[in-house]
C-alpha cells in the first residue's frame, strides 16, 4: 500500500545551478547530496514540509536522466511514494497489470530501496516506489 508522497524528482541539466535556484526558492538549503552509481546520477534533496524535492542530474550521457533531458526540458521526472513493503507492493502492482522497470527493488538515493512503474502503464507518469532500507531491515528481524 502506498503510504505517503515521499518526494518529487526533478530532472536538471546543471545540478549546481538548480541547487542554487531551489535554495533561494525554498529558503532553505539541501539536507543531502548523493551519487547513485547504478543510475549514473547525482542527487540533491530538500525537505518541504513532510515531503521532499529531489534534484537529479546525469553523470553519464547514457543515464536515464540524460535520455529524459534529450527529449524534454528540465522539470518533473517522477513522483515517488513511500511503501511499507516494496516487494509486496511490486507483486500487487504486477497483478493489477502495471509494468515495472525492474524485477526487484534496487538501492536508490536517500537510503531507499526503489522500483519504478513504467509511465505507459501509469497514465504517462513515471512512478517510483520507495522503502527505507532501515525499515526493510527492521521488518526482517
Amino acid at each position: 500500500m502506498l503510504t505517503n508522497l515521499e518526494h518529487i524528482g526533478l530532472a536538471v541539466p546543471d545540478l549546481a545551478a538548480a541547487t542554487a535556484l531551489y535554495t533561494s526558492l525554498l529558503g532553505v538549503g539541501p539536507y543531502k547530496t548523493e551519487h547513485v552509481a547504478s543510475e549514473a546520477v547525482d542527487t540533491v534533496f530538500f525537505r518541504v514540509g513532510g515531503s521532499k524535492i529531489e534534484l537529479v542530474a546525469a553523470t553519464a550521457p547514457d543515464s536515464p536522466i540524460a535520455k529524459f533531458l534529450e527529449k524534454r526540458p528540465a522539470g518533473i521526472h517522477h513522483v515517488a511514494f513511500e511503501v511499507d513493503d516494496i516487494e509486496a507492493e511490486m507483486a500487487r502492482l504486477r497483478a493489477e497489470g502495471f509494468v515495472l522497470l525492474s524485477e526487484g527493488p534496487t538501492r536508490g538515493a536517500d537510503d531507499k530501496l526503489v522500483c519504478f512503474v513504467h509511465p505507459k502503464s501509469a497514465g504517462g507518469v513515471l512512478v517510483e516506489l520507495c522503502q527505507s532500507i532501515a525499515a526493510k531491515q527492521s521488518n526482517c528481524i
